[in-house]
């Protein structure tokens, strides 16, 4: 993956959106994790039965997603 920095502010909706699956942790760790470390909140889509996903920001307002990770999944 190839990041380039751009002078242009952010206007509209994020031109690239990323989507993450934790590894060695689950979903659930993994926002509290993110979120110590300085993103916010954006959207809560988890359902009752688990799956979902979480909507953050990162500090300069970038929103991307985190997802179930491969173990969750396997669970069902």
């Amino acid at each position: 993956m190839l990041f380039i920095r751009v002078d242009d502010p952010k206007t509209v909706k994020n031109r690239v959106h990323l989507d993450l699956q934790p590894q060695d942790r689950t979903r659930d760790e993994e926002v509290e994790r993110l979120l110590a470390l300085g993103a916010t909140l954006q959207g809560n889509h988890r359902r009752p039965d688990g799956t979902g996903w979480v909507t953050l920001h990162d500090p300069e307002g970038n929103e991307f997603c985190v997802e179930r990770s491969a173990g969750e999944r396997a669970k069902g």
